[in-house]
């Protein structure tokens, strides 16, 4: 018999206008269901599909999504939430690659080397769509497939289609089940058994280039089907002159495997040592990898002074006794004896943290402690909370005068010093915070007032469900360290530059961009320079009600919070850089949404100084009330110097510098407009000798934009110099007499019409006599 798969159209038509009028309609039916493989082409769409199986070559696999839920603003969108998608794509576009899904379901490409890397992430076993996750504080027993890796399905992350047409075959999928660890959230059900969620293997179509590539819509949080361009593809229908339907590619540019990551891309490190502008608290002489660092000195060294911070075990803390005659006592001694009560209730530990904080105790409010002790935990959470978790938290902050040994000095305003301190000391500092014992830094009107607040307090007052998760996260964290002593060490470099380059003079070309509307900065940027889009004040909100960008990162990679304690604000000039911290959670969400998922189990190398290869920098953009604001010369040029301290380092070879991750920096809240961002750190990050790496957070519009406008000013060879003119006289020309919110001629307009025309040295001269001159290097 004839297969009508095997047929050309005409053959097809012959075949159905002439042959099956003959066929009864039993034999019709039996042959249809052979020859067609059940197709169903009732709508035109794939059958979604989560099962850990191999695809059919002769289907295409259609993605599988969460449903979502609403969220915040894209505007506010700085951090690329999670969404689980099973993406399947054909073998062979790119070798010897290795991939796994990150947390928003963009695809996590990890070239193969010696060098250790970040293994597969896997998935809970949620089958709702917004389950609402079990703190299982009980650790379970390790099986030895039982991964701490998991994948996040979000409810946040839009859907980025493409349409792709290549004239390659589709091949066979291999699947992968993930894998999961009951760890605190997790479902108390699953204990030692595999979870059935798979996540499909893909590989990216790097090979096809982006000119083949093109990105058809990237729908919102109401829109989550993908559909298949062009309706479903049948056996009938498909031959070889025909092209074949992809798994969307979301990303232009240059291949993100192509960019420098660390360690690959690093020099080897000098030996570690102190020096005057390096404090080290550990014996390096000592530092051994797998081994926990030894603090130093031996003994505890006390300072009570304006460069230092205050410890809480210092014998000049102290407390004003409540009697006739007056007096002082050890604080220190009040807090032992205070912490060493026990706890059975959050009312204790509120009990407890008020005895040497009496005179907050009328203002200082611990519902949220309370709600996640008497509604998001179980009888069992609660249990290990009160009988394992806290006490072993009171261990490590009473441990102060034991681990934290040396005066930790304070980063200040103007001065460029790094510490470097031990993940042990960290945790027990954070543990001090937790209950709230550091002195002086519970007022903005002490000594401390242009530094970040660090004592926990704010974060256990109010109502919030973000401070729920907020707690849920970083008891994570603690549980986590109680389990296994972390052995590394991270180091903060506070930088400030003086000096800055002439923009309007600058020769030097754009760099290589990467850009995508999928993935995440923490995720897919790994081992890449990683920008925290900052508050002055590092960490932001994160120990109170903020939840966005900045803090996030801040709460699964607690270790940064530490930063607060001794890092005094930020000035125009300064920017804060964090190597080492590791990340203890998954999350899923944003703002009001954000979600603890699970606990994550951070496979990032370390380097010889037993750092994790995660270098992330803290600059603070401006903030703006109003839309053309920002277009004053004097404003884009603080932010170009701002980023550029970031991205600037004074002793590497250029060619050792790691790629930038960065994103929408300086928008959302703080009202900056996203294409003129893209240039100004497309521009510094050209300067500093850096490709980038930029991830618009499920914005199509901007992806293509931007990668359009950067193949526009690389092919005609436009520099960073004449690009920032460009910028001043769209400033001069169409902003500084505007009479509305907003020009009439878009910034990208303007450059794509200016950059050929020959007038473009008269519309300069023009700029300079109205007034609106570009703004000097040193502006602020």
């Amino acid at each position: 018999m004839i297969q009508p798969a095997n047929l050309s159209f005409s053959h097809f038509f012959f075949y159905f206008y002439f042959y099956l009028p003959s066929v009864t309609d039993e034999d019709n039916s039996q042959h249809v269901n052979n020859d067609v493989s059940k197709t169903d082409l009732s709508d035109g769409k794939q059958e979604p599909s989560c099962a850990s199986e191999k695809c059919d070559t002769t289907k295409d696999c259609g993605p599988t999504e969460d449903t979502q839920d609403d969220v915040e603003s894209q505007n506010l969108m700085d951090c690329g939430p999670a969404c689980g998608l099973d993406e399947s794509v054909p073998e062979g576009s790119v070798s010897n690659q290795a991939q796994t899904h990150s947390s928003n379901g963009q695809i996590s490409e990890r070239p193969n080397s010696p060098a250790p890397h970040l293994v597969e992430s896997t998935c809970p076993t949620e089958d709702t769509p917004n389950p609402k996750p079990l703190l299982s504080l009980s650790l379970p027993e390790r099986g030895g497939n039982m991964s701490t890796d998991v994948e996040m399905l979000s409810p946040d992350s839009p859907v980025c289609e493409t349409k792709l047409t290549n004239n390659s075959a589709d091949k066979d999928h291999d699947s992968s089940v993930c894998e999961e660890e009951s760890g605190f959230g997790s479902e108390l059900s699953v204990k030692d058994s595999d979870s059935g969620c798979s996540a499909k293997e893909s590989v990216p179509l790097a090979a096809v280039g982006t000119q083949d590539a093109e990105v058809a819509e990237c729908s919102g949080p109401s829109d989550m089907s993908q559909e298949l361009t062009g309706g479903q593809s049948t056996d009938i229908l498909k031959n070889d002159s025909e092209p074949c339907h992809r798994e969307p590619q979301a990303w232009l540019g240059t291949p993100i495997n192509d960019l420098n990551r660390m360690p690959q891309c690093a020099p080897p490190l000098n030996h570690l040592k102190a020096a005057d502008d390096h404090t080290i608290t550990i014996r390096t002489d000592r530092l051994r990898e797998g081994e926990l660092p030894v603090p130093y000195p031996s003994k505890f060294r006390d300072a009570w002074d304006d460069v230092s911070v205050k410890m809480p075990c210092s014998e000049k803390n102290l407390f004003p006794l409540d009697t006739e005659d007056g007096g002082v006592q050890s604080r220190w001694e009040l807090i032992q004896t205070a912490l060493h009560r026990g706890f059975k209730s959050c009312l204790d530990v509120r009990d407890a943290i008020l005895r040497y904080n009496t005179v907050h105790a009328k203002r200082w409010d611990f519902t949220a402690l309370n709600l996640l002790c008497t509604e998001s935990l179980d009888d069992d959470e609660v249990k290990m909370l009160f009988e394992t978790i806290l006490p072993a938290m009171v261990d490590l902050a009473l441990s102060a005068p034991r681990l934290c040994t040396m005066p930790i000095p304070l980063l200040k305003s103007q001065v460029n010093h790094s510490l470097t301190l031990s993940q042990e000391q960290i945790a027990c500092l954070l543990a001090n915070a937790f209950f709230c014992t550091f002195p002086r830094r519970n007022s903005r009107k002490s000594e401390y007032g242009n530094y970040p607040e660090i004592n926990f307090y704010r974060l256990f007052e109010g109502s919030s469900s973000r401070k729920i998760e907020k707690l849920r996260t970083l008891l994570c964290y603690f549980r986590r360290v109680r389990e296994t002593k972390p052995k590394g060490l991270v180091t903060f470099t506070r930088q400030a530059l003086h000096s800055f380059p002439n923009w309007e003079r600058s020769q030097t070309q754009l760099t290589r961009l990467h850009i995508t509307c999928k993935g995440t900065i923490e995720d897919d940027g790994y081992g890449m320079l990683q920008v925290d889009f900052a508050n002055r004040f590092v960490g932001g909100g994160v120990t109170g009600h903020g939840l966005v960008q900045e803090e996030i990162r801040f709460i699964i990679n607690p270790e940064l919070i530490v930063s607060r304690l001794f890092t005094e604000a930020l000035e125009y000039n300064e920017c804060l850089i964090i190597t080492g911290t590791e990340q203890y959670s998954k999350y899923s969400g944003y703002a009001e949404s954000y979600k603890w998922k699970e606990s994550c189990k951070d496979e990032i190398p370390r380097d010889d100084w037993q750092r994790k290869c995660t270098e992330i920098v803290a600059i603070d953009a401006l903030k703006f009330r109003h839309f053309l604001e920002q277009f004053l010369p004097e404003k884009m040029t603080r932010d170009l110097n701002k980023a550029y301290c970031g991205f600037f380092r004074n002793t590497t070879n250029r060619k050792h510098l790691s790629a930038v991750a960065t994103g929408n920096w300086g928008c959302g809240a703080f009202g900056g407009d996203t294409r003129l961002k893209a240039l100004i750190q497309l521009m510094a990050a050209a300067e500093a000798g850096r490709d980038v790496a930029y991830f618009t957070f499920g914005d199509a519009e901007l992806m293509k934009d931007v990668h359009k406008m950067h193949t526009f000013l690389t092919e005609r060879h436009v520099t960073v110099g004449r690009l920032y003119t460009l910028l001043n006289q769209y400033a001069s020309l169409e902003c500084k007499n505007c009479r509305t919110t907003r020009p009439d001629v878009s910034l990208y307009h303007f450059i794509y019409k200016n950059v050929s025309s020959p007038a473009t040295a008269d519309a300069l001269d023009s700029a300079k006599d109205s007034g609106m001159s570009p703004a000097t290097s040193d502006s602020h």
